[in-house]
């Protein structure tokens, strides 16, 4: 269960203006080390943001006869509010929430004695001051620095696998209220859903998976002129590692700057999906793709990686 923390980091970002000092301390007090936890304030043309990595090292990280898996779980979004405009927490946070939440049960859980077998290194920003922009069917959020910005900070080298969670709300597609995942994208292919992650899926949720459609448009880097679903897939446009969104979704379409929009059992629901990959990735227990397919189809048709390239 991790509503705890669910409603403890969603209580932490409903405010104006956002201390990650205060954030820090919230996570050192519960066990994490300093050393764990980086903050860094980055400025756009018009906003600014605070991007926010936490690591959290695996049971026996300290010893060095091997090295441990790192999983990355990115809190994807534009902004946790739209002020001026609207006040309180945006839809568009859900991400950030789920991500710090995982951050933040993981963290009591080494803290209890229960550390995973591999590392997890969480990545988000958050900005409460964040642009509305125009999209169909209903506004997006906007993000105060690009997208390109974005993944420099929120993508790390070490990421070996990667959890994109972003609040999926704003389309047509996806008529699911709570959570759904992304076939697995690596090097510009869109590859089968996982088999380990829909096992842990359907257990967390107590019900069938829920898959959700990307096309080829969402994989390409934005600003390139053409129609995305949203940011979600974006990291896979920076990293050789294998990525899997987690979209938060609901049955119709709702703006991702709207305000009340956030439901905290989903996102806990989300919160525990991700955990259970974490605990099943560090263990070896959960392959986001099979190696051998993907260099069958590279033999076959080429490297697909010019999609991860802006275009020319």
């Amino acid at each position: 269960m991790a509503l705890k923390q669910v409603m403890e980091i969603y209580d932490f970002l409903e405010r104006a203006s956002i201390d990650t000092a205060r954030l820090k301390e919230i996570f050192v007090a519960r066990g994490l080390e300093k050393s764990e936890f980086e903050s860094r304030r980055v400025k756009g043309a018009k906003a600014e943001t605070q991007f926010v990595k936490i690591r959290i090292k695996a049971r026996d990280s300290g010893s060095k006869k091997k090295r441990v898996p790192v999983l990355g779980i990115i809190g994807r979004l534009g902004g946790v509010g739209a002020r001026p405009h609207k006040i309180g927490l945006v839809s568009d946070a859900d991400g950030a929430i789920t991500a710090l939440a995982c951050a933040l049960k993981l963290t009591d859980m080494r803290s209890r004695g229960d550390g995973l077998k591999g590392d997890v290194m969480m990545a988000t920003h958050l900005s409460p001051q964040s642009p509305v922009i125009p999209h169909e069917p209903v506004p997006f959020m906007g993000a105060p620095v690009s997208m390109a910005v974005m993944n420099r900070y929120e993508v790390d080298p070490e990421m070996e696998a990667i959890l994109s969670i972003d609040t999926t709300k704003g389309n047509r597609i996806i008529n699911h209220r709570g959570f759904a995942i992304s076939p697995t994208v690596k090097d510009g292919y869109i590859l089968r859903v996982s088999e380990d992650l829909l096992d842990i899926m359907q257990a967390v949720t107590g019900q069938m998976p829920v898959i959700f459609p990307i096309t080829t448009q969402d994989i390409t880097p934005y600003g390139n002129g053409v129609y995305h679903l949203n940011s979600i897939m974006q990291p896979a446009t920076a990293t050789h590692a294998p990525v899997v969104g987690v979209a938060i979704t609901t049955e119709v379409a709702v703006a991702g700057c709207a305000t009340g929009a956030s439901h905290p059992l989903d996102i806990e629901m989300a919160t525990r999906f991700c955990i259970e990959a974490a605990k099943a990735f560090g263990e070896g227990k959960c392959s986001f793709y099979d190696n051998r397919e993907f260099k069958k189809l590279i033999s076959l048709y080429g490297s697909f990686e010019h999609l991860k390239t802006s275009a020319k």
